[in-house]
């Protein structure tokens, strides 16, 4: 090797040991014990003061060491408004949605969402949408019109991402669930036609000579399905609560099914005349307080009128304050009647929810497991439900 090709190796070693170390010193933030030497400067410095305000020790003091981040965003809406900026200047969208919601969770930042400047500076996610409806109550009319673009963008999102999926995944399941004997070519569903005609396989011949043709009906405009989304609204199914709502705006428009949407803690709400707009929906919970899943089962049983023909979705971590017995003899008489009930432990890209395991095996025994279930699942929980197949169980 020559000895331009050496200092050139060397200087590229060196280089990358030198971005090694500021990775480093960005992520231990400073201070002696870093061992990293690095000092940064220019939007490195900005970046570490932005991450300092909301990660530095001693978080909501503004104290600070020799060579330490500072922290705390001083409590005031223009230094948060700033910091928002910041991080938005810094980093992609999904970091700022983590680090918006680290903020709010660390140093008690909901009460400046109340402020409209400070809702027209955030990025809008999920979670942000779930902290606005639990401070619904608290929120002034100035700040609600804000308030309610916020959790719309949201929404629409959400619609744009979800509603053709469901919609045909659905409505396919509503299709194949009227099975007629004689179809048209296209209508042909060959899969169970071979199925029903292998005892006429020809060996001689390779093939299977249908005499009954099995195809797939076409659902007709008429109600065919009755689906009930039954929501809790404790504070900690925020993130389901937005999931079902726009789930049920997306059913609600699908004329072979019958929407209800009905959401509880301790009292019961029936939210089906507002399907037409989830946002409406959404500013119609009421995030946080108790637990009677018996007496929203109970509401949810009196709506039945075609049991066959229905299914009901209970999205609960199951922690029920309510009567427990009740509340499972409630489920096994609807499934005893022909209901197709489905339990949903969270619906959101949160991963293992909470929840009361106690219950959730109680349920299991009665034939409706429990589970948390993504967004990207919910359509195929529901087709194989309108089918009474086996549910897709992750």
């Amino acid at each position: 090797m020559s000895s331009t090709e050496s200092v050139a190796v060397g200087g590229a070693a060196e280089t990358a040991g030198g971005e090694r170390l500021r990775r480093w010193r960005m992520v231990l933030g400073g201070g002696e014990g870093d061992g990293t030497g690095c000092v940064p400067a220019g939007r490195d410095a900005a970046m570490d003061a932005a991450l300092g305000a909301l990660y530095g020790g001693g978080a909501g003091t503004g104290r600070k060491g020799p060579g330490e981040r500072s922290a705390g965003l001083g409590g005031s809406a223009p230094n948060v408004a700033r910091w928002l900026g910041d991080i938005r200047t810094y980093f992609p969208g999904s970091v700022v949605q983590v680090m918006q919601r680290d903020a709010i969770e660390r140093l008690g930042l909901s009460a400046l969402l109340l402020e409209p400047e400070m809702l027209e500076a955030v990025e809008p996610d999920v979670h942000l949408v779930g902290t606005l409806l639990s401070l619904n109550k608290a929120m002034p009319e100035t700040t609600k019109e804000t308030a309610r673009a916020v959790v719309r963008k949201v929404v629409e999102q959400l619609e744009k991402k979800l509603a053709a999926r469901t919609r045909a995944t659905l409505t396919g399941a509503l299709d194949r669930s009227a099975r007629i004997s004689r179809p048209r070519h296209h209508d042909i569903d060959w899969d169970r036609t071979i199925r029903a005609n292998l005892k006429n396989y020809l060996p001689e011949y390779r093939t299977v000579v249908p005499e009954r043709l099995v195809g797939y009906g076409r659902a007709a405009q008429s109600v065919k399905k009755e689906v009930i989304l039954c929501i809790d609204q404790s504070g900690s199914m925020a993130a389901s609560v937005v999931y079902a709502s726009v789930f049920g705006a997306v059913l609600a428009s699908m004329r072979s099914i019958a929407t209800r949407l009905v959401v509880f803690d301790t009292a019961v709400v029936d939210l089906t005349d507002q399907l037409d707009d989830p946002v409406d929906v959404l500013f119609g919970t009421q995030l946080g307080g108790g637990t009677d899943i018996n007496r929203a089962l109970a509401y949810c049983q009196s709506k039945i009128t075609r049991p066959a023909d229905t299914v009901v979705v209970l999205i609960s971590d199951l922690y029920e304050g309510g009567i427990r017995n009740e509340m499972l003899k409630r489920v096994a008489a609807m499934k005893a009647a022909g209901v197709e009930f489905v339990t949903l432990l969270a619906l959101s890209d949160e991963g293992a929810p909470a929840y009361d395991h106690e219950h959730a095996a109680a349920l299991a025994a009665l034939g409706a497991p429990a589970f948390a279930c993504t967004p990207d699942l919910f359509p195929d929980v529901m087709a194989a439900a309108l089918e009474k197949r086996p549910l897709p169980v992750p």
